[in-house]
Formats: C-alpha cells, structure tokens, sequence
C-alpha cells in the first residue's frame, strides 16, 4: 500500500491487518481490553515529547495515538457497535454543541462564561447519555455521585487534581494555598508518627495523602504537579550522571565511594546549574 495523508487509507490499513487469514496475527488476537493499556502509553508519550519540545518525536506519537482510535473503532465496527465515522461525528457534534459562543449566538465570550456555558452542556449531555443507555437496554453506570465522571484509570496526579477541581466547583475547597502547604506539613507528622510507631502500612496510606496534597498545592499554583515531577526526575538524573563521570574519572565505578563523597559531588553539580 502506498502512503497518504488521507485518513481513509488508515482504515484501510487497520481493516487489512484485522482481516483473518491474511490480517496480522498479533492485531488478530487484540480487544478492547487488550489494547487499553496502550492508548494509556501512547498518550503519556504525547505528553512526554510535548514537554520536552520535540516535535518531530510529538509527529510519529500522535500518530501512533491515532491508530490506537482507529484500532478501537475497527474492533467495534467488528461487532455491529459503531465505526470510526461515528466517534468522528460524535466529536464534530459535541465541539460544535459546547462552542454555542463561536458557531452559534455569542452567549459567553470570557474564560469564566466558556466554563459556566460548558458545566450546563456537560450536564445536559450527561442526561442525554443516560437516557441512551436506557433505550440501548444498557445498564447504569456503575459509578455514580458527583466524582463520578473523573475516569480511575488516569495517572494518579492527574486523577487527584482532578478531583479536587471537580470539588472546588462546589465550595469544597482551600481559599489560599498556604493552608494547603500547612496541611501538607500535618500529613508529614503524621507519616513521621506512624514510622516512630513502626506501623509501615500507616506510613505508607499517610504518603498517599501527602501527595495528595502537594498536588492540591500544583492545582493552586496553577502547575501541573506531573509535569513538576517530570522537570524533578530530569533534574535528579542530570545530576547523578555527574556524579556517575566525575566518579569514572576517578578511576572508580559506582558504589566504590560512599555516599558522603556523592554527596559533595551531587553539590558540584547544583552549582554548576
């Protein structure tokens, strides 16, 4: 098959390799379930080339995230579901359905009325979609509340501040982010105490609930606590490769200094930043 920038040749594509008996036996043996883990992975790849500015990287990742929405959709065009056309015009809709201030009457124009437009359209589609799933025969869905709609299977930072946004919506919230350092420093005693108790599975659920809220403590400063943490292990493993070179050319390997000797290197490298 010859190359194209036409999205119809990828479904081509997608269609032959699924085919039996002349398809590929790897895409043969995937489902739905199979394949999530891989959108998972091909989205944070997006997200990690972004971050790093490389554009070319950022070119091939969009692509493969792409294929995984084409594979999905060719697996329940298999089973009568739906097909790539749909997901296609389902999205066409609901862009246009919560944009009414640019492809309709010019209801809402600043940030703050975009957002208070969007929370109406949300919970009319929210509706809508349950009534779907009634006359589809489908079950309800098998979470429910006002959390209900963040998705589990977010990276957990993400999943964090997004509950947390979702709460602020309704009041429950911090109105300065010193009271969240505050309260970050109380879940530190309280994973020091659990340790001075020698009780690790407490120290390990009060860690939980430190992170959490240093990344309540991101969402007020407006920082993407994953993209913070990503910025940290660059900066981490930066400064052990010099430590790891100044040891070579010690004529020495790792673990034949201890870690005083490290450390003073570990301090040579934070000046040299």
């Amino acid at each position: 098959m010859e190359p194209t920038r036409d999205i119809s040749r990828l479904l081509e594509i997608m269609a032959r390799l699924r085919t039996p008996e002349i398809g590929c036996a790897w895409d043969l043996a995937q489902d739905f379930h199979s394949l999530a883990p891989y959108a998972i992975e091909e989205a944070c790849e997006v997200a990690d080339a972004i971050a790093r500015e490389d554009f070319v990287d950022l070119c091939d990742e969009l692509g493969d995230l792409l294929l995984q929405v084409v594979f999905q959709s060719r697996l329940a065009e298999e089973r009568g579901l739906f097909d790539f056309g749909a997901v296609v015009l389902a999205i066409n809709e609901k862009m246009i359905r919560r944009h009414p201030h640019v492809f309709g009457a010019p209801e809402a124009r600043t940030p703050q009325e975009v957002e208070g437009v969007w929370a109406e359209i949300k919970a009319r589609e929210k509706a809508e979609k349950a009534e779907r799933r009634r006359a589809a025969g489908l079950p309800e869905q098998a979470r429910s509340g006002f959390l209900a709609d963040v998705p589990i299977l977010l990276p957990a930072l993400a999943r964090a501040v997004k509950l947390q946004d979702k709460a602020s919506k309704v009041g429950f919230d911090w109105n300065d982010a010193r009271l969240v350092l505050a309260k970050i420093r109380e879940e530190c005693d309280e994973v020091e105490e659990a340790l001075n108790q020698g009780d690790n599975s407490h120290a390990a659920a009060e860690i939980g609930d430190v992170l959490f809220a240093v990344a309540n403590l991101a969402r007020h400063l407006k920082t993407d606590p994953d993209a913070a943490l990503r910025a940290t292990n660059q900066k981490f493993e930066r400064r052990f490769g010099y430590i790891e070179q100044a040891i070579e050319k010690q004529g020495k390997k790792l673990g034949d200094v201890d870690l005083e000797a490290m450390d003073a290197l570990w301090n040579e490298a934070k000046a040299a930043e």
